[in-house]
């Protein structure tokens, strides 16, 4: 099914930096960088915006979700560069980078700001992982009443059954489901 773009869409991709792609995937994150990384060209040549997010930290860790049911896995060590968005994604000065401190990309930062700036009113969107940042980024997007196309060969998470469970039952009822090639050929169009 092709994808339907709004005129003023943008991509948004999802925790596409180094300390979340080096995580067992479902699907390989390399796989999925690369096709995010071809979804931001596209949009960028198309003269459309292009936002990422990042999940970060402070130093001294007091930022750091941890509940009862959340926290760091024990003896987990955060890679070189954690926090730094992968050089494929291209990122430049045009483009918008969102640092997060928890799942959703809206929360305690400026993205929604960025994107009614730009006068925004569609998003595209990819990453991982698919049932944490990419699912509790896509339900307030939703709320927002930005209408949302999740890419559906360009997410991936570390569980399969939560990715098959948001795939299947969550995001079909708050987004269009497209795949790469479909988004392509839909922005394509759009000029």
């Amino acid at each position: 099914m092709p994808a339907t773009l709004d005129p003023a869409t943008a991509l948004v991709l999802i925790d596409l930096q180094h300390g979340i792609t080096a995580l067992p995937t479902t699907h390989p994150a390399e796989q999925i960088v690369t096709r995010c990384a071809r979804l931001a060209d596209a949009f960028r040549a198309n003269d459309k915006p292009v936002a990422a997010t990042r999940v970060a930290f402070a130093r001294d860790g007091g930022d750091v979700i941890n509940t009862r049911t959340v926290g760091s896995p024990a003896g987990a060590k955060p890679v070189p560069d954690y926090g730094e968005p992968r050089a494929e994604i291209g990122l430049s000065d045009s483009d918008i980078l969102v640092t997060k401190h928890g799942w959703n990309a809206f929360y305690g930062t400026e993205l929604d700001l960025e994107l009614r700036r730009r006068k925004i009113t569609g998003i595209v969107l990819a990453g991982i992982s698919t049932s944490i940042g990419v699912e509790s980024t896509a339900r307030p997007a939703n709320e927002r009443g930005y209408p949302l196309i999740i890419v559906t060969d360009a997410i991936t998470d570390t569980d399969e059954g939560a990715h098959l469970n948001s795939i299947r039952a969550i995001f079909p009822q708050i987004a269009e489901l497209a795949t790469t090639e479909e988004v392509l050929t839909a922005l394509a169009g759009t000029n």
